[in-house]
């Protein structure tokens, strides 16, 4: 069995654990006047918050919300479909769920919107660095804006607001990614960490191994 060095990950690993969000020390604070300015504070603080976990859960909780919501009113309009000409279905009903299901869902869109804007505001445009970004910035935007159609005439494009905002399944995996390419780094430098204390605590014992072998020749050379 190969031993693999902590320090030396492989090129594929090193790939895959190269962040899609830029870094927070990609970044450099504008200073006016001898202090931090309010909006530079916020986009530090933005900036800090989407590249943690907890940014991460965040967008994590409002996908499967997102894609909950999607599949709860395909089965309602399903249903509707199959039971609205039986005797004694009220169709109004679950029409008024249909509909409270369709705002829900364009609710979403419009976070999934202001985490975009959130997004640039606090990475600049180097945000769109990574082509995972651009397709989705284009698949949010598209989706946000079929979503307001819908509240017009042009329901029939439902099935393209589906499509488009079930990309967002992508999204979960990247979420996961991320936040376990996170980890990997933190083990990776614990693991560093510790290598080098293990190191000192070697160099101290041998220190003192050296110190005790010359006592020993003292003694030696005393007794004589």
């Amino acid at each position: 069995m190969s031993t693999l060095d902590p320090e030396a990950p492989s090129s594929s690993a090193a790939t895959s654990e190269t962040p899609l969000l830029p870094t927070t020390h990609d970044s450099h604070v504008t200073k006016a006047h001898g202090h931090v300015s309010t909006v530079d504070r916020i986009r530090r603080w933005l900036r800090i918050f989407l590249n943690s976990k907890y940014g991460h859960y965040f967008v994590f909780l409002l996908v499967s919300l997102d894609i909950a919501s999607i599949f709860a009113e395909f089965l309602i309009t399903l249903h509707i479909c199959e039971h609205e000409r039986d005797k004694g279905f009220n169709v109004g009903a679950w029409e008024r769920v249909e509909q409270i299901l369709g705002d829900v869902g364009l609710a979403f869109s419009s976070l999934f919107m202001a985490e975009l804007l959130a997004s640039v505001f606090a990475f600049g445009f180097s945000y769109f660095k990574s082509s995972f970004h651009v397709f989705d910035a284009i698949v949010i935007v598209l989706a946000f804006i079929v979503d307001l159609l819908l509240k017009g005439p042009l329901q029939e494009a439902g099935s393209l607001v589906v499509i488009l905002r079930l990309w967002r399944v992508f999204k979960i995996i990247e979420e996961f990614s991320t936040n376990a390419n996170d980890q990997m780094e933190d083990l990776y430098q614990e693991i560093n960490h510790l290598r080098k204390e293990n190191e000192k605590v070697r160099s101290e014992s041998d220190n003192v191994r050296e110190e005790i072998d010359d006592l020993k020749r003292r003694l030696e050379d005393i007794a004589a």
